[in-house]
């Protein structure tokens, strides 16, 4: 890619580190947009012995670009995102996506579309790390920044996500472990 078109890249894909998402880190801070995707990228990495006859960098690809479109429009917590919300960020996203130089511009566009539809078996993998790195983020952050629905949401959400890999709903069942414990724990200080 050319230098200045590089930049241009990177300046719209740097507003994901100021873009602030729902959950909290373990330090007490908002965790980014652009922290929860690098973690689904290096998930996607750690697994791939799990998946040999997936195209585990296709994954790691998908993780890095999934939340691109919230550049454009913040985050907005999936138990809120309304399909209005849904269509605006798609649009916007491919609004930009488009003026990318070739081969990344038709590039990400087929990898979105490919996502969205979730058929294949890295979509299916990309979409699962990508719901349980949420999980996993609010069992680490401290429970008293949880909105009243996510007691539930961490026990259940997820679920659906995973359910085509036995890997996947052991590594979710771990979670809801951890979250469990978590919830045990804040109930005993009370």
């Amino acid at each position: 890619m050319e230098a200045r078109k590089l930049i241009d890249a990177l300046t719209v894909a740097e507003r994901l580190k100021d873009a602030i998402r729902h959950c909290y880190t373990s330090g007490g801070r908002h965790e980014s947009v652009a922290e929860h995707s690098w973690r689904a990228a290096l998930m996607a990495y750690f697994m791939k012995d799990e998946f040999p006859e997936a195209d585990m960098d296709k994954v790691i690809k998908m993780c890095l670009i999934h939340d691109l479109g919230e550049a454009f429009t913040g985050d907005i917590p999936v138990f809120l995102k309304t399909p209005k919300d849904e269509k605006k960020e798609e649009a916007l996203l491919y609004d930009w996506v488009c003026t990318l130089p070739e081969p990344y511009a038709a590039e990400m566009e087929e990898l979105y579309q490919e996502m969205a539809k979730r058929e294949t078996l890295e979509a299916k993998i990309y979409k699962a790390i990508d719901s349980v790195e949420a999980v996993l983020s609010h069992n680490e952050s401290d429970i008293k920044t949880w909105a009243p629905n996510e007691y539930e949401l961490n026990l259940t959400y997820a679920y659906d996500k995973v359910a085509f890999s036995e890997y996947l709903m052991k590594l979710r069942d771990e979670i809801k472990q951890d979250t469990i414990k978590k919830i045990e724990s804040e109930n005993h200080r009370k």
